[in-house]
């Protein structure tokens, strides 16, 4: 078994380099941005790309660290004019010590689905379930997608950014039937704008 740290830390353009052949004519982009690559990929290629990650070996990225889901809707201040829901994964290849992120955009605004790749890291089974929970992104192949976070009887999806600030529903217990109830939300809603203070000089430092 090669060890990481017998490697160097694969330079980004470098990498960048090597994903572009690799990936040439299946994802939208391939991104250096910061000293970090982004592969931005659509749905439909999404679970071929992120096996080939996996397995081709200039990538070997054997673990998936992390998978959450985006509403970009809002995004850039109501500027964005592409696919309004993503899924954003972060692998990493213990032996070439080289890490990507990639960001794969749902087809449908109104019904976002994306292949599962729980079959390829078995990690992303919880951060799968709670994209679904909190953005409802379906991811086609997983085998338990159910809620992970709210409640059972929770309605929508509190990460949508037209989700309202004080949510649908309220739960309580009710003594007299003895069970848990739902009701409207009672609370008034509120905006609440933080003043902001600028001063060219704050602190003395110029």
């Amino acid at each position: 078994m090669t060890d990481a740290s017998n490697h160097h830390l694969v330079a980004p353009e470098t990498l960048q380099a090597s994903l572009q052949e690799l990936l040439a004519g299946r994802v939208r982009a391939v991104d250096l941005e910061r000293g970090e690559v982004t592969v931005t990929v659509d749905a439909a290629a999404y679970l071929d790309v992120m096996q080939t990650l996996r397995d081709a070996p200039q990538a070997r990225f054997e673990q998936l660290v992390d998978l959450c889901g985006m509403d970009y809707s809002t995004y850039g201040d109501g500027r964005w004019e592409g696919p309004r829901f993503a899924a954003v994964s972060h692998l990493l290849s213990v032996s070439l010590n080289q890490r990507v992120r990639v960001r794969a955009f749902c087809a449908d605004d109104d019904f976002p689905v994306l292949p599962s790749v729980n079959g390829l890291w078995n990690s992303a089974n919880w951060y799968e379930r709670e994209a679904f929970d909190l953005y409802g992104i379906v991811f086609d192949g997983h085998d338990d997608l159910r809620r992970i976070l709210t409640d059972y009887g929770f309605i929508g999806h509190p990460f949508r950014k037209d989700f309202p600030l004080s949510g649908h529903v309220e739960m309580r217990y009710d003594a007299e039937r003895q069970r848990v109830i739902y009701e409207p939300v009672t609370i008034e809603p509120r905006e609440i704008t933080p003043r902001v203070i600028r001063e060219d000089n704050y602190g003395g430092l110029h």
